[in-house]
């Protein structure tokens, strides 16, 4: 084979690989966007970290007992953010004791029970960290699939949501269940993190929700503007992310992240003359 031929080839991997990057980190950034609108306004960050971090030990559960790592994830996720509500009820610990208590809990089991798996091969950098080139077109289809039913929940539930955000007894006097709409918001959360966390990583995760929001917090007038603007924001930042990864050599999810941390900085710049009336 020639040196010409196998060059071609390499090529067409490359760009066949990195396209299915871009696909799948532009999908993850339109729903991370305006799902981390809400984590912001609600001031919900280190609930965000608690729930990212909780991945680890789905993905050892479901190793363990042999079934599928997402659906191990979304349901240890979705435990987590049940027993902190409960919990929360009793009132016996603050909500960042609370948080802090189960994010790094959850974190070490999973990898206490990882290590006890000496059989299993695990790649806890990709856990970690993620690994968006190595993205199938089978992840691609479950990241827009599961993408598109988180963003049709979240704009079927957006006034209550914003109700809620704003104040729960506005919510009730309209009518909304201020208790529901956060447990759906905690499961649509959890959903998210079950898809995009071959991509980021459990690590990262929680950053793509937080900072492509709190930069479009400067640009938008309106709640919707901020949700439209945050996933625009994630967009530039996944493109950015990937195509510095591509020509420095650096890590892809991080890479994406410190662009993240770049569109924050610009838009720092502009004076803060309007904010969303909900944030």
């Amino acid at each position: 084979m020639s040196t010409i031929t196998l060059a071609a080839r390499r090529a067409r991997m490359l760009e066949s690989f990195f396209t299915r990057a871009i696909i799948a980190g532009v999908g993850v950034a339109a729903v991370t966007g305006p799902l981390g609108c809400f984590i912001v306004w609600r001031r919900m960050a280190y609930f965000g970290d608690t729930m990212a971090h909780s991945a680890i030990l789905g993905v050892a559960l479901a190793l363990f007992f042999s079934f599928n790592p997402l659906a191990g994830v979304f349901a240890i996720a979705v435990l987590v953010a049940v027993i902190l509500g409960f919990l929360q009820r009793r009132g016996t610990l603050s909500s960042d004791s609370l948080l802090g208590l189960l994010s790094h809990s959850t974190l070490a089991l999973g990898l206490v029970l990882v290590s006890l798996m000496p059989n299993v091969r695990i790649d806890l950098m990709g856990l970690l960290f993620g690994d968006i080139l190595a993205v199938s077109v089978a992840d691609l289809a479950l990241i827009y699939g599961g993408g598109a039913v988180v963003l049709g929940v979240l704009a079927w539930l957006w006034r209550p949501m914003l109700a809620g955000t704003v104040s729960e007894e506005i919510a009730q006097a309209e009518g909304f269940s201020p208790e529901r709409t956060r447990l759906v918001f905690m499961v649509l959360l959890a959903g998210l993190i079950a898809i995009a966390m071959k991509i980021l990583g459990v690590l990262l995760i929680t950053a793509m929700l937080i900072i492509p929001a709190t930069a479009a917090r400067r640009l938008a007038r309106t709640p919707e503007q901020m949700a439209i603007y945050a996933a625009l924001g994630g967009i530039a930042a996944v493109l950015a992310g990937l195509w510095a990864s591509l020509h420095f050599d650096t890590p892809s999810g991080p890479s994406i992240v410190v662009a993240a941390l770049g569109v924050f900085a610009l838009t720092s710049l502009i004076p803060l003359k309007n904010k969303p009336k909900d944030a």
